[in-house]
């Protein structure tokens, strides 16, 4: 039921008037007050007077960063819709200290509260904040292809009533959890509150998720006398649902009430594809869209798909489809004198981004001197590859398990996690006869296709996993 509802909820959203600054990082909830905005409206409920009050205006969030440091100001200037009367104003900074640990991977980081002013008025009755203390601390696993994190918050809110000068105190906990790639980004964030004020004590749970995400959409050109007959624009969207589940002062009577809201979408058109062996073959779309993203760059009208595709171009179309991060970081080096490997060439356009994979552990040599840049794209590689890119390898069981296929035994011992994991994920399947087939070479339809199911991955299933399974069935 929940379920239905915040989806239905999603279709009912309309956009507001009012101006809301919001920087362009990656996704996340503003605050800690369960709130959701888009570019123009931002919106809350409030809790400190016993029942739900809505509030919506304006906010601004501006943040400052540098490699050890983080600071994040909100501004808010909000009324109840229903009583104008009502207003809120709020303005909090926060300073988060980062460290990297740049040899395990990792960043952790360590949020407080730096300054703050509040003053909520609901009725007659107007609520200062007198306190506030928050503490968060955040573990990042920063992989080649994204970055998983989670953290914990605990806090406190203390506010006094002008008209007795009574307390309302308001303890907080709870969890975060994210991820951040090119193709999505997501945060769902679960916090429990107590409300103690003298008309008795409370309880108000907020479960609210920001996802951002990326995907292709094919536009057809209609006009029959043209040089193409359609390409695919890179869409954008960005959008955020939540959930206050509460009881008021003196009643264990569970109520919901529900808030969302959605960004305009961002598009761009990209370079139309005009290969001209692909009409009716299965994998036409997959090269199609690799082709649109940059991910091959073929100056051919010929694409080829049934020849093998070798561990050179593969790699390289990883590093670009994944992590577009990569592009900015070849501008930036200087060619290296020396290849890593004998048989690469460092003047080779693309060499920075088999250095790169090398780098951050996704690809590995034939041996101490050799590369094999030609050399056939078999299916454990492939599969190994984009599981190491996604970080994913160590989540296979104990040494000592199966994975399922007939030809289990004929799977490399450092490719079986990665095939055990890939198939959990539906990133491949067996053939017809429940064999993986390691050894066999993949052909360039082949290997588009398996590129596609990993950006797909990227961009539906972990927003799946961090938004829907995160606030349906962990709520």
């Amino acid at each position: 039921m929940k379920k239905s509802i915040l989806l239905f909820i999603l279709l009912l959203i309309t956009i507001a008037a009012s101006l809301v600054t919001i920087p362009a990082v990656q996704a996340a909830p503003p605050d800690y007050s369960g709130g959701v905005h888009n570019e123009y409206m931002y919106e809350e409920y409030v809790f400190v007077s016993g029942i739900p009050v809505k509030f919506s205006g304006k906010v601004s969030i501006s943040d400052r960063e540098t490699a050890t440091q983080r600071t994040e100001t909100y501004r808010y200037t909000l009324t109840n819709p229903l009583q104008s009367k009502d207003k809120l104003t709020r303005n909090v900074s926060y300073v988060t200290d980062i460290s990297v640990k740049t040899d395990k991977g990792q960043t952790t980081s360590q949020t407080s509260v730096k300054s703050y002013n509040e003053k909520i008025t609901i009725g007659n009755e107007t609520f200062s904040l007198d306190d506030y203390q928050l503490s968060q601390g955040t573990i990042a696993d920063n992989r080649p292809a994204s970055d998983y994190y989670s953290g914990n918050i605990a806090g406190r809110k203390i506010y006094t009533l002008k008209s007795s000068g009574d307390l309302v105190t308001v303890h907080f906990s709870g969890r975060n959890v994210g991820y951040e790639n090119f193709w999505g980004a997501t945060e769902t964030q679960l916090i429990d509150y107590e409300i103690q004020s003298a008309a008795g004590t409370s309880f108000v749970k907020s479960a609210v998720s920001d996802s951002k995400t990326r995907f292709l959409q094919y536009e057809p050109h209609d006009a029959d006398l043209s040089s193409f007959t359609g390409g695919y624009a890179r869409i954008s969207e960005q959008s955020m649902i939540g959930e206050y589940t509460y009881t008021q002062p003196g009643s264990s009577i569970e109520k919901s009430v529900y808030i969302g809201q959605e960004m305009v979408p961002l598009i761009e058109r990209l370079i139309v594809p005009k290969f001209r062996d692909l009409n009716g073959h299965w994998s036409k779309e997959n090269i199609e869209q690799l082709y649109a993203l940059g991910v091959f760059d073929d100056s051919s009208s010929f694409f080829s798909p049934g020849t093998q595709m070798n561990r050179y171009p593969f790699i390289v179309g990883v590093m670009k489809a994944a992590d577009i991060r990569v592009l900015e970081e070849t501008k930036k080096k200087k060619t290296p004198a020396k290849a890593i490997f004998s048989d690469l060439d460092p003047r080779d356009k693309d060499y920075a981004y088999i250095e790169s994979a090398m780098a951050k552990g996704i690809s590995k040599g034939y041996s101490e001197t050799e590369f094999k840049p030609n050399g056939a794209l078999t299916r454990a590689e492939a599969v190994a590859i984009l599981v190491r890119a996604l970080g994913l390898e160590q989540r296979a069981p104990d040494p000592g398990y199966k994975t399922g296929y007939v030809d289990d035994s004929s799977i490399p011992k450092w490719a079986k996690d990665s095939v055990y994991v890939a198939s959990e994920l539906g990133l491949v399947y067996g053939d017809l006869n429940n064999r993986f087939n390691p050894t066999k070479t993949m052909s360039r339809a082949e290997a588009s296709a398996l590129t596609i199911r990993f950006l797909h991955f990227l961009e539906k299933d972990l927003k799946q996993n961090y938004r829907d399974d995160m606030l349906f069935f962990n709520n």
